[in-house]
């Protein structure tokens, strides 16, 4: 996007027997922001940093310090600012509506600084009288007050090396290793458990966890302004203000840089896919559906009682693009995951056919939302270096981690939604049933590679009577725990990027609840301990061993040994790297048998094993295999040569070439 150069002209407007130097705090002086390029740009859906133009914004003018107010209302009858400085009068402080077509209504007000709160007052086009957050608000009121805050973004960022390496090190040829956490239940207050932790405060134990653990990227469940609790962040109000519930915009910073001093990645979870109907927010914004669809077959979303932007209109295009390289630009996020991608795609999502809309040519696909998803990814590739965005979609649409320039979305990543529930309900099994349903796990490496895709066990899966990861598997507790330990190994083992949600790593017993802290003393425990050090253990052999991640999204990276063990419940296969002496062998055994002398097919060579979950330290029954094997010329399961091997119950043992 061209360069958006910072013109303004500024004219203090008075009635005609106004003495303009009587009291300034009465006063809106007519001033902008906003160029005729701008206001080009917007109009057309390409202004992708309306953030520094809308919105609330800190000026000094005529050696007059206040704020100057933007705010698009195109069919409002009236808009002024009311707040604390003018004990919320809705008539003294009105805005002026730019001659132009944008819409956008601008003023100057003397002496409103740093700190005050405010809404806009709109008289809507069908005469309703609405009070309004700012849609651009850097901060907001902490819950359940709701009016905005004028703020700014100022902070001396101390993260420039990690800028520098972060291409390389945030490449798509390294290990992703994600820890998604909810940040008001991750850990709280201990001497007061009804006070959620400030972001420095998490910042103090959050970032040596993530070092302890091995986790290359942190990905924070939404963090922007939102009314309700419970929603977990998925119903945004303030989409440019940091949650007021933990601190203020530079405390998040703050936070942010902490990881990244550690070379820790930060994701966002953002959310373009729907809006919370509240009085404050987004909807009916100048009573009109400005933001969202008229249409409420496109425009509102049955499961979540929410409402749908309309991405057929620009002004929305740039609003939502603007804000994503806002998180960018002024938060120094690594990525963003883009929450909810298929509800956007298709106007028939959780809908009959006939209570949806169709497109233009009479088809499902909201032809807008793909042309608001191709742009967002353009822009954010290519303006920002070594950055990703991740698409938590479901569907079957075809190239959504395909570049634009040949027909795809555009993204980097794509949640493998197929794979987590194939291998859940595969993990529900007793293990003596497992044989009938063995393709459940090799169904996945079909299409592993038609996506670039991420592994995710993220808090969808432990909410609304899911059960906790642990109380998903079968058996007693020492097999439930095996059980849990080898799906883990699976993971890492399995071609893609991983993502893991907070309290899996040690075995979480109960559902994930937002209102409390995870059940940390659950670590005095053995099997809980031993949980947390597998994770850490295969955090660290996945980041050591470049055959587990130089081919994430690649079919040179994986090769069935033995895909056809049903009766066994016996699943071989080897990773690779561009490197034949990295090359891996994994066996996962999914029956509590013991099988001693097991033969498996190998490449040329001697083999060790590296790992094995089976290992005492990981609470496991400690049959391991300490020997070198030196490969065989007996032919088996079509290789050349084969080593006979003791294979752990319910666990998974790693062997390298040449150790």
């Amino acid at each position: 996007m061209a360069n958006t150069k910072k013109t303004t002209i500024s004219k203090k407007v008075t009635a005609p027997n106004e003495n303009p130097f009587a009291d300034f705090s009465k006063s809106v002086w007519q001033h902008s922001l906003l160029t005729d390029f701008d206001i080009a740009l917007f109009i057309s859906g390409k202004h992708f940093r309306l953030y520094e133009k809308m919105g609330a914004h800190l000026l000094t003018i005529n050696k007059t310090a206040g704020t100057y107010f933007a705010v698009w209302a195109p069919n409002a009858q009236q808009v002024a600012v009311m707040g604390g400085f003018n004990s919320w009068d809705r008539e003294s402080h009105q805005l002026y509506k730019r001659w132009d077509a944008s819409g956008i209504w601008e003023g100057f007000i003397p002496f409103v600084g740093k700190g005050e709160v405010y809404k806009y007052y709109i008289k809507g086009f069908d005469g309703s009288d609405l009070e309004k957050g700012d849609p651009y608000a850097l901060r907001w009121e902490h819950p359940p007050q709701k009016a905005s805050i004028v703020w700014d973004t100022d902070y001396t960022w101390k993260d420039k090396a990690w800028l520098t390496k972060r291409p390389k090190l945030n490449a798509l040829d390294q290990p992703i290793s994600v820890y998604e956490l909810h940040l008001g239940s991750w850990q709280r207050d201990p001497s007061n458990p009804e006070r959620v932790l400030s972001y420095g405060e998490i910042a103090n134990t959050l970032v040596p966890y993530i070092l302890e653990m091995g986790f290359t990227h942190v990905e924070l469940m939404p963090i922007m302004e939102y009314p309700y609790y419970p929603s977990w962040g998925y119903q945004i109000t303030g989409y440019f203000a940091a949650s007021s519930r933990h601190g203020a915009p530079q405390d998040l910073m703050y936070l942010i840089e902490e990881l990244h001093k550690n070379n820790i990645a930060v994701i966002l979870d953002w959310v373009p896919s729907h809006f919370p109907g509240d009085a404050n927010g987004l909807f009916n914004f100048d009573g009109t559906h400005l933001y969202e669809h008229a249409d409420m077959r496109k425009g509102f979303h049955p499961d979540w009682k929410s409402y749908i932007f309309n991405y057929d209109r620009n002004e929305v295009r740039s609003f939502l693009i603007s804000n994503a390289m806002f998180w960018l630009d002024q938060f120094h996020a690594d990525g963003l995951r883009v929450d909810a991608v298929a509800s956007m795609l298709y106007f028939d999502f959780s809908r009959t056919a006939e209570e949806a809309g169709t497109n233009e040519f009479g088809g499902s696909e909201n032809l807008g939302a793909i042309t608001f998803l191709k742009d967002l990814n353009e822009a954010i590739y290519g303006m920002y270096e070594g950055v990703h965005t991740i698409a938590e979609e479901s569907s079957t649409f075809d190239g959504v981690t395909r570049p634009v320039y040949v027909g795809g979305l555009g993204f980097g990543m794509k949640w493998m939604m197929g794979w987590m529930n194939d291998t859940l309900k595969y993990f529900k099994n007793d293990p003596i049933n497992r044989k009938f349903h063995h393709h459940q796990l090799t169904f996945s490496m079909t299409y592993a590679f038609t996506e670039n895709f991420m592994l995710p066990f993220s808090h969808d899966e432990v909410v609304h009577g899911k059960s906790s990861m642990i109380y998903k598997m079968p058996g007693d507790e020492w097999q439930k725990f095996a059980n849990l330990r080898t799906l883990y190994a699976y993971m890492f083992t399995h071609p893609g990027t991983k993502l893991l949600f907070m309290g899996n790593e040690f075995a979480q017993t109960n559902e994930w609840n937002f209102t409390e802290s995870l059940s940390w003393d659950l670590l005095q425990h053995a099997p809980h301990k031993g949980m947390q050090q597998l994770v850490k253990a295969l955090n660290h052999l996945y980041r050591k061993e470049p055959a587990l991640y130089k081919y994430n999204f690649s079919y040179e990276g994986f090769e069935w040994i033995n895909a056809d063990d049903a009766d066994n419940s016996v699943f071989i296969y080897s990773r690779k790297s561009d490197k034949a002496k990295d090359t891996l062998v994994i066996v996962l055994n999914l029956t509590p048998v013991f099988r001693e002398n097991f033969r498996i097919g190998v490449p040329k060579g001697k083999w060790k094993e590296i790992f094995n979950t089976d290992a005492v330290e990981f609470y496991g029954s400690g049959k391991l295999n300490v020997d070198t094997f030196a490969a065989e010329n007996i032919s088996f399961n079509n290789q050349q040569q084969s080593i006979q091997i003791n294979v752990a119950p319910l666990g998974v043992s790693i062997f390298k070439k040449g150790v």
